[in-house]
């Protein structure tokens, strides 16, 4: 797996059938190893270990409809009312991040009106802050720690 733009983290791995699984912590699984998850669970235990987000308000991978279509987002943080807060869109280290990744994201916070977003390749990461009045967003250097 590609070296990732994230601090080293402990990952559980096990083997079956030529198959690499990592275990997610979240989904409380182990999870067949491919680049996007490897990403995926890097930005999950940064959440975690390095923003202090609790691990019972972070959800990853669920299906949300979208025009009567089936998506799945990557990580969504809840805040403790259950409005979100955070939504992240990951792609595999060698996935360009470009505009289409912006829009699909865009998208799913019709859904879901997270304040903030987080796109990462896991090379590169962008976070933006909603301005819901204006209808657009603001890009920031991080996002906030939890508090």
């Amino acid at each position: 797996m590609h070296e990732l733009n994230f601090p080293k983290f402990d990952f559980r791995f096990k083997s079956n059938e030529n198959k690499i699984s990592i275990f997610d912590e979240i989904r409380k699984k182990f999870i067949i190893l491919q680049p996007e998850e490897w990403v995926r669970q890097h930005c999950v235990q940064y959440l975690i270990q390095h923003k202090n987000y609790p691990k019972s308000l972070i959800n990853v991978e669920k299906t949300l409809q979208i025009n009567n279509l089936n998506k799945r987002y990557d990580i969504v943080v809840f805040n403790p009312d259950g409005s979100i807060h955070l939504i992240v869109e990951c792609k595999a280290a060698d996935i360009d991040i470009n505009q289409k990744t912006f829009d699909q994201i865009a998208r799913y916070n019709l859904a879901l009106d997270a304040s903030y977003l987080m796109v990462t390749n896991g090379i590169n990461h962008y976070y933006c802050k909603m301005d819901f009045k204006k209808e657009q967003y603001q890009f920031l250097k991080d996002i906030p720690d939890y508090q």
